[in-house]
């Protein structure tokens, strides 16, 4: 998943379903919907502090579904990407802002779109 965190497959928990997507008469006959379920706090991959990020951003347990496709497996994979794309985001760290003051450049620009709006303005106004 990522460099730091390995999730095995075994504590992806997937449940099957009759699935409303695409597949026609096949989709109604096989169970090709999954729902993917990972519990944070149950994992053995993540540490404490990896967790708490977790479930301070997405919860205590991440849910993904996939019936995209019209077979179980393809669905499983779909399902199973989804699961860690989710974990991904919430396991990454936000670079702090350097906070930096404007350039000359964006105070020049700033200062004309002043000048120009009181412009208008100053044009709208009824005469005196």
């Amino acid at each position: 998943m990522t460099r730091s965190v390995v999730i095995p497959r075994s504590e992806i928990e997937l449940r099957f379903s009759r699935s409303s997507g695409p597949g026609g008469q096949h989709a109604q006959h096989n169970e090709t919907r999954v729902v993917a379920r990972f519990d944070v706090e149950a994992s053995s991959a993540l540490t404490p502090a990896q967790k708490r990020r977790v479930v301070a951003r997405v919860g205590a347990e991440l849910r993904s579904v996939a019936q995209d496709e019209r077979s179980q497996w393809r669905n499983r994979e779909l399902a199973t990407e989804r699961i860690v794309e989710a974990l991904r985001a919430a396991l990454k760290v936000e670079r702090r802002r350097v906070p930096t003051k404007p350039s000359a450049g964006s105070r020049r620009r700033r200062r004309d779109a002043k000048r120009r709006r009181s412009d208008v303005k100053r044009l709208r106004r009824p005469p005196q």
